[in-house]
Formats: C-alpha cells, structure tokens, sequence
C-alpha cells in the first residue's frame, strides 16, 4: 500500500524553531537536525504502521527520534498519514493534543 503523506502548518514551524534553537547552539547543527527530521518522516511513508498506538482515542502515533529528543506525532487515516507536531520529548502532551482539537 503506498500512503499519502500531509504535513500540518504548525509542523513547519516546530522544526524551524528547533533548528535555529540548535543552530544557535553549535553552527551546523540546526541543518543535521532538519535532514534528520525529514528523514524520519519519509521513512513513515513506507510502514506507517511500525509505530504503536500511543493514544488509543485519538489514534495517534509518534515516531521517536534517535539523535534528537523529539518526537514526530502523527495520526494514520487509511493511506493518509497526518503529521501534527515535531515536539521536543519533554513537552507536555497537552501540546499536541491541542493541534488535534483544532483540525477536527
């Protein structure tokens, strides 16, 4: 099954603002965590379903990054995978769980 992939707004903007948080931190290393984060989010599209359920009601998912602590959070609709943050690990759940309140 090939799957369709959308990427919220808000998405963008998340990897943005850790990027330069990163590259402000060592020159360089804002680009290595966007290259990874894309990377990781083109890998959903071939097993989507490889991560578990990590909100049963919500039917979301997230994907855990290995070299960065951040979490891409997504929900998978038949072949649509709807990505809706790429959150630092240590942020409150609240954060995505109010992106999934507004799409609806």
């Amino acid at each position: 099954m090939s799957y369709r992939l959308e990427i919220r707004p808000d998405v963008l903007a998340d990897i943005e603002e850790a990027a330069g948080w990163y590259e402000d931190r060592e020159p360089g290393l804002g680009s290595e965590f966007t290259h990874e984060v894309l990377q990781a989010i083109d890998t959903l599209s071939s097993n989507p379903l490889i991560y578990r359920v990590r909100h049963r009601r919500r039917q979301v998912r997230w994907l855990l990054m290995d070299r960065f602590p951040y979490r891409i959070i997504y929900r998978l609709n038949g072949d649509l995978i709807t990505i809706f943050a790429v959150l630092h690990s240590a942020r409150h759940d609240r954060n995505w769980k109010n992106r999934l309140s507004e799409s609806q």
